[in-house]
């Protein structure tokens, strides 16, 4: 009778831990296949031949900016570059409200040694405005060493620390002049509601502030395209951007990631498409 009992015992033991084995296998296939929607958090990547980066949204944001008012102003990428450089070591890319003494903004510039007002310091268009206009007042800025042409308009207490970005800086220049085409990636939650094409209030006001850093948005090279494609994605979120489409290829805010661009013989060469 013992042995009876045993066997039975062992027997509903067996099938209880196969059971169990196959309902945790069952669970971790289902999440595993939820994982693109439900673990989807707000950022950006940049991808180049010469490496990757990730950023966060107002990184992105900021970088985006920084390269739209360095082509306005027509710089070289090079003056691109030494401004990524001097942003990274100053804020992180981060529009900051607080500094050393009274430093604010990307470029950590002080008012009290005439770079501007708090609230016009606090502006990245700005900002950058005026980093650029004293890049360009420094001779020979684009053959000197970077963290001399940085410290050079800084006059930071550690200039010699703007030489460790210069690498990232290249990435950023690369992705955001638009030279590397289809590199900047973006990433956001999806929303509560049923997503639907941004109203046209809202792709106006995006093409506003696009001109306010960049100033005539025609494309008139692909370059200047893509350089306002990635614009666009960095600011999608802000501007509630579903989609950025040009030179036949367009980023959806509604794929599983929202990082890759994908195909799409409907995006033009003539301009970037946003809704």
């Amino acid at each position: 009778m013992r042995l009876r009992l045993s066997r039975v015992a062992l027997t509903i033991t067996a099938i209880v831990v196969v059971l169990g084995v196959a309902i945790a296998v069952g669970l971790y296939n289902l999440l595993k296949r939820a994982e693109p929607f439900t673990a989807v958090t707000a950022g950006c990547t940049v991808s180049t031949p010469t490496g990757n980066l990730d950023l966060g949204v107002e990184q992105a944001q900021v970088a985006a900016t920084i390269a739209a008012v360095g082509a306005r102003r027509k710089l070289p990428e090079r003056a691109i570059v030494i401004a990524y450089a001097t942003a990274i070591q100053e804020s992180k890319l981060s529009n900051l409200d607080y500094g050393d003494r009274d430093s604010v903004g990307v470029f950590q510039q002080r008012p009290s040694q005439g770079w501007g007002k708090p609230a016009q310091l606090m502006d990245p268009v700005y900002a950058t405005n005026k980093f650029f206009a004293a890049l360009v007042k420094v001779k020979n800025y684009r053959k000197l060493p970077l963290e001399e042409a940085a410290q050079a308009v800084q006059r930071s207490a550690g200039g010699y620390a703007y030489a460790a970005h210069e690498g990232d800086a290249k990435i950023l220049a690369a992705a955001f002049t638009g030279r590397v085409p289809k590199s900047v990636h973006c990433r956001y939650p999806p929303p509560r509601t049923t997503p639907t094409p941004a109203p046209k209030a809202q792709t106006d006001e995006a093409r506003k502030q696009l001109r306010r850093a960049l100033g005539d948005t025609s494309i008139v090279t692909q370059k200047r395209g893509w350089l306002v494609a990635s614009w666009s994605v960095a600011h999608a979120q802000k501007y509630g951007l579903r989609r950025v489409g040009f030179n036949g290829a367009a980023w959806s805010a509604d794929t599983p990631r929202s990082d890759e661009w994908k195909a799409d013989p409907k995006a033009g060469d003539s301009a970037v498409e946003l809704s």
